[in-house]
């Protein structure tokens, strides 16, 4: 495919051009290449509203999509699981109690909760305090027996495989299981010693699991060339290099290994922080069930956002188990690929166009085509659940965006998953336009390992930005139409709030075709509204639009359905001609009847209009009958004082050449015992002004004047 935007007859059937046509591959793809010489570029681009793939650039290819393959686990979740599921790990207490001494067993049942930490709590040991606590309330001060961790949730590895081997030994690395506890990590905090002597370390939280071996010397100045090493095997960690005694302190959050003995080591310590005494005794057995409790840390919309949001890979992870467990009964990365591939079913789309081997996007096996990832992001936004999983992704200024598109003015415009791993970067998600439609994107880079980091994001974000830009034009113009009209909400009838609207808009700055079609036409892609400037025209559309609009939500639509016929969005549906297409249509326009009124037929040209910008008329060409007042019998009524209710007429006034219908057109305000007043765009005055009919009517050398009334629906 060699253009990147693209449309069907079945999206557009009115255009005779591709949506986007003027935009090309070239414009994306050279921008990259220029940049970043040699890197794989990929992109598609799809409407929500139609459900038409609008762009691709090598949107059939198989890319790696690092961390933006959370987008798949999470839509698969969302779709399959309740939205108040929450992973449970459940404490059975088993045995006797007698004076506070309970003999026998706790059995702890995990499965696969990721919050058991500070995360959505003050303290990290909540959640174990909590069990704690409910074991204090049934009268146990002393436990005489042993502690039986249920792990069966899960099966098969439960380390990520094909990862590298160097993220097993980082943060977001991290081992997971179906009991864990503080992500399964642990802060190295350090600090200068003396001179000479080892730096001083703490490990948070300090449950006797971790071990640190100290060789970090303390040197002189202000030196930071620490390294850190984790036994593979056992929590073990080794300090080495050099710390400059001016140096404050230093942290690191570090992996451990065996998540199932490290919360085994935390729910020890909550007990002993509980005032609960644990004696060893693994011969008690007893099978008598006590009293059993849930807990869950935080529901599913928020393990969501942690995924999405700020990218946790160990919530990913964990998420891909537990709907494994949850869909295809096998807690496992295969039980989760069984139910991501049912859910694509589901969906109807291909799952061999994902090729996933974990629930993170960590590995560099993954692999994606883009043009499936918009297909998908598309049909989730159309999801019942959809708007929760919108709200899901990162944003400008939020999670793993935060440093992402910070000069982008509207940051409310776009919602996306960013991505991320060594040669790789992805961004994914949604963008809103003008017209209310939602685009889904998914643009990948691959290759980019001799790339700056700071340059391959900055080039996914231009790129983005320049599709919010593009489909986004007027948008500041629609904010304050929306203003406009809410300031307005007190007036009542459609001739007052023509009269409001037309003075409101007094001053505005005069510019001949300041509106177009904009990312809906090659022909004129100018803004779809515009209130900067006005012409005649326009000045009209938008005071028409502002008093017919029911709400501030419809002044978009209300606005096209004026401009185009049947609100279809092109150059050929535009309503060119004042009289023949805008008044002529009939549906918000009606000719007055006026005195000493006279006609004229003519038949406007209009297939050598539109064949002088390339584009085939294949309507007829219809005679129209102008009825108009000649330009004295105007002049003569203009002159004199109103004497009915008040109204706002439009005025057309009509040209003395025969291939063309009106030169100009404004509204007259009719007031009770005043002159007729003219509000126009005025290519003189270079703005709208105000002044009498009579006055301007005494300057022209037209054959006369066209009064209609507007329609409200």
């Amino acid at each position: 495919m060699n253009k990147l935007f693209k449309v069907t007859s079945r999206l557009l059937p009115f255009l005779v051009a591709p949506l986007f046509a003027h935009v090309n591959v070239s414009s994306f793809k050279s921008y990259v290449d220029s940049l970043i010489p040699g890197v794989r570029y990929g992109m598609a681009l799809r409407s929500v509203k139609s459900g038409q793939e609008i762009g691709n650039v090598n949107g059939d290819e198989q890319f790696t999509p690092a961390s933006t393959l959370k987008t798949l686990t999470t839509a698969a979740a969302l779709h399959f699981l309740p939205l108040d599921y929450g992973p449970k790990t459940d404490v059975t207490v088993l045995g006797d109690i007698k004076k506070k001494t309970l003999t026998g067993a706790l059995k702890i049942r995990g499965e696969g909760d990721p919050n058991i930490s500070a995360r959505f709590y003050d303290d990290m040991f909540f959640v174990l305090n909590s069990m704690a606590d409910s074991i204090r309330a049934m009268g146990i001060d002393t436990i005489n027996g042993h502690i039986d961790l249920d792990t069966s949730y899960y099966t098969g590895p439960w380390k990520p495989e094909n990862w590298r081997r160097n993220y097993y030994d980082s943060w977001y690395g991290a081992e997971v299981g179906p009991l864990g506890f503080n992500d399964n990590c642990v802060t190295i905090r350090f600090w200068p010693g003396r001179r000479g002597d080892t730096a001083n370390v703490s490990i948070i939280p300090d449950i006797g699991y971790v071990k640190v071996v100290n060789n970090l010397k303390t040197v002189k100045g202000r030196k930071k060339k620490w390294v850190y090493g984790i036994d593979p095997e056992k929590s073990i960690i080794t300090l080495g290099g050099t710390m400059g005694e001016g140096v404050d302190s230093a942290s690191m959050v570090l992996p451990i290994r065996n998540p199932v003995g490290y919360f085994r080591a935390a729910f020890m310590y909550a007990l002993k922080n509980r005032g609960i005494v644990f004696k060893e005794n693994k011969s008690s057995d007893s099978k008598t069930e006590l009293k059993k409790f849930s807990f869950s840390a935080a529901p599913l919309l928020s393990i969501l956002d942690e995924i999405n949001q700020r990218s946790q890979n160990f919530h990913a992870e964990t998420l891909l188990r537990n709907l494994g467990a949850q869909v295809a009964g096998e807690g496992s990365v295969e039980g989760g690929r069984k139910a991501e591939r049912k859910f694509l079913l589901e969906m109807d789309l291909n799952p061999t166009d994902f090729d996933v081997w974990d629930g993170s996007g960590l590995s560099p096996e993954n692999k994606v085509q883009p043009s499936t990832v918009a297909h998908m992001l598309a049909k989730m936004a159309r999801h019942p659940k959809g708007q929760y999983y919108i709200n899901s992704f990162a944003s400008p200024g939020v999670g793993s965006g935060a440093k992402r598109m910070q000069n982008l003015d509207a940051i409310w415009l776009t919602r996306f998953k960013t991505g991320f791993i060594a040669e790789v970067y992805g961004l994914v998600g949604y963008i809103y336009t003008i017209d209310d439609d939602t685009l889904a994107v998914a643009m990948y880079l691959n290759g980019t390992n001799e790339t700056p980091d700071i340059k391959s994001k900055d080039v996914l974000d231009t790129l983005w930005m320049r599709i919010i830009d593009y489909t986004n034009k007027g948008r500041q113009s629609l904010m304050e139409m929306k203003t406009l009209w809410l300031e307005a909400q007190g007036i009542i009838g459609l001739n007052k709030r023509l009269d409001y609207f037309s003075q409101k808009l007094l001053g505005r700055p005069y510019r001949l075709g300041p509106m177009g079609e904009g990312h809906f036409d090659r022909i004129d892609d100018k803004p779809l509204v515009y209130l900067d400037s006005v012409d005649c025209m326009t000045y009209v559309e938008n005071v028409v639009a502002l008093a017919m609009a029911k709400s501030e939500k419809s002044l978009f639509r209300q606005l096209q359905r004026l401009r185009y016929k049947g609100g279809n969005i092109s150059y050929m549906t535009r309503k060119h001609y004042m009289l023949d297409d805008w008044v002529g249509e009939g549906k918000y326009a009606k000719v007055v009847p006026m005195e000493g009124e006279v006609s004229v037929t003519r038949t406007m040209p209009k297939k050598e209009f539109f064949k002088s910008h390339n584009l085939k008329y294949t309507g007829k060409e219809k005679p129209l009958k102008i009825r108009y007042m000649p330009l004295d019998k105007a002049i003569e009524m203009a002159k004199k004082p109103y004497t009915g209710a008040m109204k706002v007429l439009g005025v057309a006034f009509v040209a003395s050449s025969d291939k063309i219908d009106v030169t100009h057109t404004g509204l007259v305000v009719f007031t009770p015992g005043k002159k007729p007043v003219l509000r126009h765009a005025s290519s003189i005055k270079k703005q709208v002004v105000e002044l009498p009919l009579a006055d301007y009517l005494a300057t022209r050398k037209i054959p006369g004047i066209t009064f209609f009334k507007f329609i409200q629906h």
